[in-house]
């Protein structure tokens, strides 16, 4: 089963963190809107399709297209999005993340996290295959935050082609002064880590971990988000086998941490080798150029595909297939 956590947090209204919409007012509805696309193929959430402010689509895109090839099912968890999404869900109960420059970004973590382990427990068998994936626009830079406090100086990937590092330094700098914590402060304690600096998505995930069962095999699907799923769950002592499945663009991200992280937290990380370098749509083609780089489960859904004996290059063929529609009749 493919699960996705739609999530959010206040601070992807910070001008010029994220790149995961090109409307500022629209930008936070952007995961409900990407769980739509995986299920229907265009956004309900909002009126326009989900692009960057270049015009490069959501990778939902790739979602969509492994899921259509392989016929993958999918489970959408709300878990603290501005609105819910148009296809059934499961509800958490979660509030949105707040800005933790200001305040305890998600007061309400723990009890995040055991109605997420209840969820688990009912959804997860002895040698049963769970993928989880998410969509939290400005999740990377809450990823930074929490690694962060729990010792890890490391540096996370970013949608936008040119990672705003500078910008991300200064929320760790103003949240950490803000919750009195310095690196590594919180590394005994992820769940306070997470309560202060952390997003909904990061506390559903890590509770679904928890509860499932001990001989199911789960993959993290995206890139330092995931990691930082991982680091918290290292931190509660818990040493299950994990693999971090992204795409090549997060791999070979030089900006990013990606690799030396997975190896320190001892995950197995896999990388798919999409390609839409002989695309005929620009804005994919991008994506070879450091756009966008991962989402919404992309890495982890050609994966998921190949499981079923669905090839990459089917992906990728899907993928250019729907973008081409999209292009065709746009969302009005």
């Amino acid at each position: 089963m493919f699960f996705l956590f739609i999530s959010n947090t206040d601070l992807a209204a910070e001008p010029g963190l994220s790149a995961a919409g090109a409307n500022a007012e629209v930008l936070p509805l952007t995961s409900p809107a990407d769980a739509d696309v995986i299920r229907f193929g265009q956004p309900s959430a909002i009126d326009c399709f989900p692009m960057d402010p270049d015009g490069h689509p959501t990778p939902a895109i790739i979602t969509r297209a492994a899921v259509v090839s392989a016929n993958i099912p999918v489970a959408i968890v709300r878990a603290g999005s501005i609105l819910p999404p148009e296809p059934p869900y499961v509800e958490l109960g979660a509030q949105c993340g707040k800005d933790p420059r200001t305040c305890p970004s998600v007061p309400d973590a723990r009890k995040i996290f055991d109605r997420a382990r209840c969820l688990a427990r009912n959804c997860t068998s002895r040698g049963g295959k769970v993928m989880l994936a998410e969509s939290v626009p400005g999740g990377t830079t809450t990823a930074l935050l929490v690694l962060r406090a729990l010792g890890h100086d490391v540096m996370v990937s970013s949608a936008s082609r040119i990672n705003p590092i500078g910008q991300k330094e200064k929320i760790w700098e103003d949240a950490s002064s803000r919750a009195g914590v310095k690196m590594g402060d919180l590394r005994g304690d992820p769940m306070k880590a997470l309560e202060e600096l952390g997003d909904p998505m990061q506390s559903a995930v890590l509770g679904f971990i928890a509860g499932s069962h001990d001989e199911s095999e789960i993959t993290l699907a995206g890139g330092t988000q995931m990691l930082a799923v991982a680091a918290c769950l290292r931190a509660l002592g818990d040493g299950r086998p994990i693999t971090v499945a992204t795409t090549k663009y997060i791999a070979k991200d030089p900006s990013s941490s990606f690799a030396s992280l997975a190896s320190a937290l001892e995950v197995e990380t896999y990388a798919a080798p999409l390609d839409f370098s002989a695309s005929p749509f620009k804005g994919l083609r991008d994506y070879e150029e450091g756009y966008v780089k991962e989402g919404v489960g992309a890495g982890g859904s050609a994966l998921y595909a190949s499981w079923s004996g669905v090839d990459i290059s089917e992906v990728i063929r899907a993928t250019n297939s729907i973008y081409g529609k999209i292009a065709a009749s746009p969302v009005k």
